[in-house]
């Protein structure tokens, strides 16, 4: 079962680019995988340069990007967070760079009056 999840850095004129990412986005493996391992603008920006993917951190310590296996879904720009945090994709948590540090999203507590719920993503590397 996947937990689908949407990865997102915000630009200098406040829209977000974005892609999709199909497993284990919860802030316990996806976002301490972010938060350890694409950690700067740069790193985030090529992370998201390749489009949607099933995972950022495969066995190979890589993202598996669909683009491998053919398929074109490079990733999208939305206008401001609020257009990023629409709920119309049915991914359970959302990630945005902002400010130099991630935050995630609990897209599962969304309310139309107001934005979806911060979760604290945990400190500390997986295991390897």
């Amino acid at each position: 079962m996947a937990t689908r999840s949407r990865i997102g850095i915000e630009l200098s004129d406040e829209s977000v680019l974005s892609v999709y990412h199909h497993w284990d986005g919860y802030p316990e493996w996806l976002g301490r995988i972010l938060k350890t391992h694409y950690n700067t603008k740069d790193k985030v920006a090529e992370l998201i340069d390749g489009g949607d993917m099933s995972t950022c951190w495969d066995e190979d310590k890589k993202p598996a990007y669909y683009s491998a296996r053919g398929e074109v879904c490079p990733p999208r720009l939305d206008a401001d967070l609020c257009e990023y945090l629409l709920p119309d994709n049915s991914e359970e948590y959302a990630y945005v760079f902002r400010n130099g540090e991630w935050v995630c999203y609990n897209m599962n507590q969304f309310d139309d009056s107001k934005l979806p719920e911060v979760v604290e993503i945990p400190s500390g590397a997986l295991a390897a």
